[in-house]
């Protein structure tokens, strides 16, 4: 079993920053698991969350949706079972609600269905 718990959310301004975080816990290491966040907007479903970005298991490859390519970065830290996401630059439209995923292999998914664990999400306002 794993437990994912995000935290990092807030009200940041237009052009702003945030750092969210994923804290894993657990029977299972991130060594093993590829780390994806989401974001589901206001009024959207939990079938309409966006991929946003996915680390690997190695950390060694990093994907990002085109949207916020050169803004968001994803890290991770191995030692403190934790995950990263760097938002700067944020757009109104990007508020909404955060989840990390955890896929237990080594390679990102290609969709939000095969992730196997789920955090309950940090909310992200931006004011324009």
């Amino acid at each position: 079993q794993l437990r994912l718990v995000e935290s990092g959310g807030g009200l940041v301004p237009l052009g702003g920053s945030l750092r969210l975080s994923c804290k894993l816990s657990g029977e299972i290491s991130l060594d093993y698991l590829s780390i994806g966040w989401f974001h589901q907007a206001p009024g959207k479903e939990r079938e309409e969350r966006e991929g946003v970005s996915c680390i690997d298991s190695s950390g060694g490859t990093t994907v990002y949706a085109d949207s916020v390519k050169g803004r968001f970065t994803i890290t991770k830290d191995t030692a403190k079972n934790m995950v990263y996401l760097q938002l700067n630059s944020l757009k109104p439209e990007e508020s909404g609600v955060y989840y990390c995923a955890a896929r237990v292999r080594s390679r990102c998914p290609r969709s939000a269905y095969e992730y196997d664990y789920w955090g309950q999400g940090t909310q992200v306002t931006v004011s324009s």
